[in-house]
């Protein structure tokens, strides 16, 4: 079920907003827009900002409008849900072996430019029958394990064979490069360990392109990179296009690591609005428990609170205690939680209340919520 749409207008105050509710910050939104915007202007490299983390079709829109060259997302439906806001250009960055997902997704190639990744034969097989369907070509970019230990083939000599194929599975398929992403890297604490991934990432991106060259094929585009590592990506002088996506919003566990020197830095631009529901002596309850957001990455923090400790969470239900000697929360005070992973948070929701300060200024839909195929 769609919860409906929130009946506030334009101008109300936040205490209008009923709770639990995820806030964007607009203000805060916009900037971390464009900060990075900024950052890959200057280092003359592309933006793909990945939908996973929003599914939004407005803050898609805006992040289009503010120059990227398209989005990314994991699935199927979430691709079918971007291509319908509006969106011109989307890359699944997984890889997709049903049938009927790839039916479904050579069927969008008439309405926007379409990209997938594979890692395997079967992959391709299945994706060149399927695109019999497509109106215009699909780009296929191949997946290389640069670390992670999740999807991508593990060898150059697979990779190169992967691309051969490409070149021979009809002209409904297109090579459009390499994908390489190292998700692992994004929450390794310190800088040097996500160097030090990293590193690893780019040295086999190099290896691939060598081959390549001796080979006589054509690179394409290196893509990859994420929130935590996008600037080494960046300055490694070996890709060509970066795909973060929580940048936008920034959680608590992006706010845990300890951040490179000279790198852009952003702001936690959601929170989840949630009510004291009830006073003990020696904590409160808030309505905010696990069907409100996400904890695989640990509690969320407080906004402006940092002497609160969010804990104990059960369906509804939230406890907050005291972090030392300060006062606790008073019965019907307001609070606001800075998700601990903002991603499977926002598909726990149908709408983002939009406000500045206290004001709200718009409502945008989750459309890609619940996409999972």
């Amino acid at each position: 079920m769609v919860m409906p749409k929130p009946d506030l207008a334009p101008g109300v105050p936040l205490s209008a907003v009923d709770s639990p509710a995820l806030l964007v910050d607009l203000t805060a939104f916009e900037r971390n827009i464009a900060t990075m915007m900024d950052f890959v202007r200057a280092q003359g490299i592309r933006l793909r900002a990945h939908g996973k983390s929003h599914k939004c079709g407005a803050i898609a829109r805006f992040q289009q409008a503010a120059g990227a060259v398209g989005l990314c997302c994991q699935k199927v439906s979430e691709a079918e849900a971007f291509v319908a806001a509006g969106i011109g250009d989307v890359l699944v960055t997984n890889e997709v072996i049903d049938p009927v997902k790839l039916r479904r997704l050579a069927r969008l190639s008439g309405r926007a430019r379409i990209g997938i990744c594979i890692d395997s034969a079967l992959g391709l097989e299945r994706l060149a029958e399927a695109a019999h369907e497509a109106e215009a070509p699909i780009d296929v970019y191949v997946e290389i394990d640069v670390g992670a230990a999740r999807c991508g083939v593990l060898t150059t000599s697979d990779a190169l064979s992967l691309i051969d194929r490409i070149g021979k599975a009809g002209t409904k398929l297109r090579y459009a490069g390499i994908q390489a992403y190292q998700g692992q890297a994004q929450h390794l604490r310190q800088p040097a360990q996500r160097r030090a991934a990293i590193d690893v990432a780019v040295r086999r991106v190099i290896d691939l392109r060598a081959a390549m060259a001796q080979r006589g094929l054509p690179i394409g585009i290196v893509t990859g990179a994420g929130t935590g590592t996008f600037y080494l990506e960046t300055g490694s002088g070996v890709y060509d296009e970066i795909q973060p996506g929580s940048y936008i919003f920034m959680d608590r566990d992006y706010r845990d690591n300890e951040a490179a020197p000279d790198t852009p830095r952003f702001e936690h631009s959601l929170t989840l609005l949630t009510t004291v529901m009830s006073a003990q002596p020696a904590h409160v309850v808030v309505d905010a428990g696990h069907k409100a957001h996400a904890v695989d990455s640990g509690m969320p923090a407080i906004f402006g609170c940092p002497d609160l400790v969010y804990g104990n969470p059960s369906d509804e239900h939230g406890v907050i205690r005291r972090n030392g000697d300060g006062p606790l929360p008073r019965l019907g005070e307001r609070l606001r939680l800075i998700p601990g992973h903002c991603d499977p948070t926002v598909n726990l929701h149908d709408w983002l209340i939009v406000h500045r300060g206290d004001e709200v200024v718009d409502i945008w839909p989750v459309e890609a919520r619940g996409a999972l195929t």
